[in-house]
């Protein structure tokens, strides 16, 4: 099936999603910097303070040369501030040609639902692009992603990476079709 891949922004209604740009870089940093102390190591600043800037400005280089989509910067229409991250990644957790849907938002801007209209409206964007399923990974412990997931109609596949120093990572999937649409999106 041939896919269309170009994607720059998707809007809702209290949020624009675009292609993340390298002056965000700072924001992207803090996020690796609010994460739970239970996130593997990889996933945290280390001891020589990496991923640093400039290695997260040289990453959002590297994603805007791809053909297919990927994190887009979460932006509210109001504040006009990029407050995380939604989109999809590629990396064999599902079939080679299945997406993980991915985000993380700011801890500051929790509880306010916007992690699932973000995600709401990078799932209506992938079923008009013609995906046939989402993937989603989310820690055991990670209540509030977990209800996000639930509340986007992804279902735990009973697949789970056992990990007793971190939690054990859940395998979730969502079917995407014409007849459940998640989100109300509008592409700008």
């Amino acid at each position: 099936m041939s896919r269309h891949f170009a994607l720059d922004s998707l809007e809702t209604d209290r949020l624009v999603l675009r292609r993340r740009n390298e002056r965000e870089a700072g924001i992207y940093r803090r996020l690796w910097t609010e994460r739970d102390p239970r996130v593997p190591a990889h996933r945290r600043i280390d001891t020589e303070g990496r991923p640093t800037l400039e290695d997260i400005r040289a990453e959002i280089h590297r994603e805007r040369q791809l053909t297919r989509p990927g994190l887009l910067a979460v932006e509210r229409k109001i504040d006009g501030d990029v407050i995380g991250y939604c989109g999809l990644v590629f990396h064999g957790n599902g079939a080679p040609d299945e997406p993980e849907l991915a985000y993380e938002l700011l801890r500051s801007t929790h509880g306010y639902g916007y992690a699932t209209e973000a995600g709401g409206a990078v799932l209506d964007w992938a079923a008009e692009a013609g995906y046939e399923r989402v993937w989603a990974t989310v820690r055991d412990w990670n209540a509030a992603s977990r209800r996000v997931l639930d509340k986007l109609g992804f279902g735990e596949t009973g697949q789970v990476e056992a990990d007793a120093v971190h939690g054990d990572s859940l395998l979730t999937v969502r079917k995407l079709g014409d007849a459940h649409r998640v989100g109300r999106i509008r592409p700008r």
